[in-house]
């Protein structure tokens, strides 16, 4: 378990902040900071590499919530961030805990960092990004899906989507990652109609039957629908080692319809 050095704010008033560094002494001094740690005297607030205590690079982090309407379901949609530079960011709600954006997701537009939560949707099966198509006819190859004519694969599903089967006969349990869409071919009139996967990406199942129950999860980096809840709770980290300032923290949130 490890340790924090958490601090008080007389002008908060309040317990604001926990720091990596874990002191076997501390003292103010002639106006600077001093701690002690194993053996060694160190003294604060003089080094320009911020978060760097004891000769190790720690990151900036920080956890919030957003509880507006809480009897409300709700999608959290995007976040924007009023500072001097992006933060990574992970969202989780009552319903899900896989939303995600990297640091150089965020575009700055107007003074302000902003991005679009993506989704993790491994292991995210309920999601809206979820659809179905059917039951197969032939599987070609191991990476040839073939659907009846009568079937319509729609045009929802787009090359980069992930590809899930449901074994025959009962099309029951956790649905297991077939690959990644990289064609879709659809000609009713000369009997084609069929999708092409990549089965060389991490976690695949060879497809192991000519019948499986198919479904797709849109790719989240193209395509997001936001992550679903309550709440949100968010985690910011930042590994930047200058000084950086950030203000507020701000989601688009719209009530979700079942």
């Amino acid at each position: 378990m490890a340790n924090y050095t958490l601090t008080y704010s007389e002008a908060a008033p309040g317990w604001v902040s926990f720091y990596s560094y874990y002191p076997d002494w501390m003292i103010g001094m002639n106006n600077y900071f001093y701690t002690f740690s194993g053996g060694n005297l160190f003294r604060h607030n003089v080094n320009e590499t911020r978060n760097n205590f004891y000769g190790t690079q720690s990151t900036s982090t920080l956890q919030s919530v957003f509880n507006v309407s809480p009897l409300e379901n709700k999608l959290f949609k995007t976040i924007a961030l009023k500072g001097d530079s992006p933060w990574a960011v992970t969202l989780q709600t009552d319903i899900q805990v896989s939303g995600f954006i990297s640091a150089n997701f965020f575009e700055k537009k107007e003074g302000t960092f902003f991005a679009f939560v993506r989704n993790d949707t491994v292991g995210q099966l309920n999601l809206r990004s979820v659809n179905g198509i059917g039951r197969s006819s032939q599987v070609v190859g191991g990476n040839v899906i073939k659907f009846p004519l009568t079937i319509s694969i729609g045009s929802i599903i787009s090359i980069g989507d992930l590809f899930y089967f449901l074994l025959a006969p009962n099309f029951t349990g956790d649905p297991l990652l077939g690959g990644q869409v990289t064609a879709i071919t659809v000609d009713l009139p000369n009997g084609v109609n069929q999708i092409t996967i990549n089965t060389t990406i991490s976690g695949t199942t060879p497809i192991a039957v000519q019948d499986a129950y198919f479904l797709y999860i849109k790719n989240s980096i193209a395509e997001s629908h936001g992550v679903l809840g309550h709440y949100c709770v968010f985690n910011l980290e930042n590994t930047d080692t200058e000084k950086i300032e950030l203000f507020t923290v701000e989601s688009d949130v719209m009530k979700s319809f079942p």
